[in-house]
């Protein structure tokens, strides 16, 4: 029987302990469109994004990622996840249809890491309005209406005190996820940091390896990552910080990913954007891992630009 398997990152579901200004940012700053608000909840996507959402929000009393959606490539792959996440031990919650608007039947559970994962196949696709419609036929909405104006979600980099073995095991072994490049120590084979993805991005998720007295949560999420098309792009969204009065850090570029980045948190909830471009893509189907050693970190988080080693935006992290 041929494995279950996941297609992409589908969403990101947030809570903020002030709304209003993570809707601010979100929307006015990163330029994020509303698709739908029901129940509290405002469900967002930027204007390259095709399903109902990338991103959720809602008020709470703390700030912190309830879960992370991923889809998988074909619907049966769902109960196939259930059914083999059950046999390795895992507790699997089932949530019906269209319970979260525009996500069909969805299993949920806690992963090694820590962090709360959902997978699902059916969405919808919700077209734009008309005022907001691109007029490509290939495109939801309008690009550059506001804000950053990203294409779609890239990415997330989660942090977690938990095993490393096993944890990356799992993500490997059961969730399907390669290895595209790691961090280890110098003198072991222990992974301090790895980027892997399901598709031929150098990264669907990151997952930092932290020693427990260095979270306040086991399970954090360091950022979620929006993708813009070019350099400029990454150019554009420090003036825009800028004029919103936020701090950031970049514009800069990893040697890890080869990708331009740029650091901003929302002033809401906490949680830090990457906006992101460049890198390269994956297509051979017998990629070696690309080792980094501990004592090249530095030079592997900035090739050249704004260090983000220095620059205390991206030490913050928000529990998962």
């Amino acid at each position: 029987m041929t494995k279950p398997e996941i297609s992409k990152l589908g969403y990101v579901s947030l809570v903020s302990t002030d709304l209003e200004k993570s809707l601010v940012f979100f929307k006015e700053v990163i330029g994020l469109e509303e698709t739908e608000v029901m129940d509290g909840v405002h469900y967002l996507r930027a204007w390259g994004d095709f399903q109902h959402h990338t991103l959720s929000i809602r008020q709470g009393d703390r700030a912190y990622v309830s879960h992370i959606g991923w889809r998988t490539k074909q619907k049966e792959d769902v109960l196939a996840f259930k059914e083999l996440l059950e046999n390795e031990g895992i507790n699997v919650q089932r949530i019906e249809p269209w319970t979260t608007p525009g996500i069909g039947e969805a299993i949920r559970f806690t992963v090694p890491s820590g962090h709360t994962f959902e997978l699902y196949y059916d969405v919808k696709k919700p077209a734009a309005d008309e005022k907001r419609a691109s007029v490509l036929k290939n495109q939801t909405y309008k690009a550059w209406a506001k804000g950053i104006s990203p294409r779609r979600i890239d990415h997330v980099n989660l942090h977690t005190a938990e095993d490393w073995k096993e944890t990356y095991s799992f993500f490997q072994d059961v969730l399907g996820f390669k290895l595209r490049e790691y961090l280890k120590e110098d003198d072991s084979n222990q992974i301090l940091a790895g980027w892997m993805s399901v598709t031929a991005l150098v990264h669907d998720v990151a997952l930092v390896s932290r020693q427990k007295d260095e979270l306040p949560t086991p399970a954090r999420l360091h950022h979620l990552s929006y993708w813009v098309d070019d350099s400029q792009d990454v150019l554009r969204a420090a003036d825009i910080c800028r004029e919103h009065g936020l701090n950031f850090c970049g514009p800069g570029k990893h040697s890890i990913s080869q990708a331009l980045y740029l650091y901003v948190a929302d002033p809401g909830s906490g949680c830090t954007v990457e906006v992101f471009s460049g890198g390269y893509l994956i297509f051979e189907p017998d990629w070696e891992p690309v080792a980094w050693n501990a004592s090249e970190r530095a030079f592997g988080n900035t090739y050249w630009g704004d260090s983000i080693t220095k620059k205390e935006i991206i030490k913050h992290t928000i529990e998962a």
